[in-house]
This record gives C-alpha cells, structure tokens and sequence, in this order.
C-alpha cells in the first residue's frame, strides 16, 4: 500500500496544476451542461438522499464544496437551505456554476477561484466539506486533506467521492465510460497523460487515503466501495465503469 512518504512534493507541481486548469476550462462548456442535465435527472434526488444521510445533523450548515466545477452540489443542497460555498482552480468554471445555480434556486451559494491545496478560510469555519471526483487531480492529496481538516470544525465532516480512474483508464473499455460519450478523443488523451503526471495515480485508494486523514487527525474514517453502485449503477448518460468510492471523515 502506497506510504505518505510516497507523496513528493513536486517541483513541477505549477505545470501539473496549469496542465489540470486547461483540460477543465476546455471542457467546461459541455461539463456544464452535463452537470445541467445530471442536476435535473433522478440523480439529483439520489446524490441529494445520499449527502443527507452523511452530512452532520442540524440545519443551516455551512458546507464547503472543494472542485466545485459547474456547481452541482450547490444545486442539489442548496435548496435544501445549507450554506453552500464552492472553490475550483478553473475560472471558466466557476463561471459556469455562477450561470447555471443563479437559474436553478441556489443563487445564494458562492464561489471562488481558489486551489483545493490552500483553501484560503478561517481556522474550524465549516460544518462539512464535500467532494466528487476532485482527489485525483491534486500533486499533493495529503496536504489537502490536512487542509480540509484545518477548515472543519469540530465533530465537522468530510465527504469524499471519487475513484482510481487512471488505473481505470487501462482496466476498462472506454467505450463503456458512457459520462464521456460527449467528450473529443484528443480531451480523453489529455486527460490520460495528466492521470501520468500525479503521484496518486499509482496508490491503492481509498487504504491510502484512510490512512492519510487519520494522520491528519480526524477522529474516524470510514471508507464505502460501494458508493459507485448506488450512484451510478444504472448504465445511462451519467455511467461511468471506474469503482467510485466515498470516504467519510469526522474531526
């Protein structure tokens, strides 16, 4: 099993996160729509039952949404009356989630350009911190764990989905990743050779990361393979064959 001590810190980590910001702001345009028709798809309902059960008990919290891309959680939880506040390197997309949550109830969610590794908040400022398919674009994961740890309160929670899509890359047939059906070959080689770039591609998730958040210093982690079944077993335009995990953190 992939060790912390696996993880460098790359000297081309810039070039990484630059080659990471101009695949997302090519895409952003389709991923949008893609998120539009995902958001007004029985997934909503799905994505909305599965948060709820795993976010801490209370209303109004304050939830931190990192690689917001076009705003989906917003415009899933938003209406739910969570304070919902998302980050993404990617300016084009942070447009694109400003556009589509100010047309579908969740006008009062913010965003900001802002990197997953150095969120830029009050010590202890949220209730929860929510991810999708974020975790797999970072040069340094660890320290983005400790991060969204640093941002958390106390008993707050963290709620990771995502998977070991580059090992995917070459486990699956393409043709069966069905939420790319839309996406240009040239894109799917781009996104190839970043899964190359990152160290984290070559770990074995999600062991890694339980054990990296509880160096970090949460209180309990727990890791659920079956996340993609539930989410995503139905083979429509939504489907992707890659293992999606969740993995729940308290501080």
């Amino acid at each position: 099993m992939g060790r912390l001590s696996e993880i460098p810190f790359e000297n081309e980590s810039g070039s990484i996160k630059a080659a990471v910001t101009s695949y997302w702001s090519k895409r952003s345009g389709s991923f949008s729509e893609h998120k539009h028709d995902e958001a007004h798809s029985y997934k909503a309902d799905l994505w909305r039952s599965e948060l709820s059960e795993r976010l801490p008990a209370g209303e109004g919290l304050r939830i931190l949404d990192v690689g917001c891309g076009a705003g989906f959680f917003e415009m899933v939880l938003a209406p739910l009356g969570y304070s919902m506040t998302g980050i993404d390197l990617t300016p084009e997309m942070i447009s694109q989630a400003k556009q589509l949550c100010g047309r579908h109830h969740a006008a009062a969610a913010e965003f900001y350009v802002m990197d997953a590794e150095h969120p830029d908040f009050p010590d202890g400022y949220f209730d929860a911190v929510i991810s999708r398919n974020l975790t797999w674009t970072l040069p340094h994961p660890a320290e983005a764990y400790a991060e969204w740890h640093r941002v958390l309160k106390t008993g707050g929670v963290l709620l990771n989905y995502d998977a070991e899509y580059a090992k995917g890359f070459h486990k699956y047939d393409q043709a069966e990743n069905l939420a790319h059906g839309n996406v240009e070959d040239s894109m799917v080689e781009e996104c190839h050779s970043i899964y190359h770039m990152l160290s984290v591609s070559a770990l074995n998730r999600p062991e890694w990361d339980v054990e990296v958040l509880k160096k970090a210093g949460f209180s309990s982690v727990d890791a659920d393979i079956s996340a993609g079944d539930r989410l995503y077993g139905i083979k429509d335009q939504f489907y992707m064959p890659d293992r999606m995990f969740c993995i729940r953190a308290v501080k």
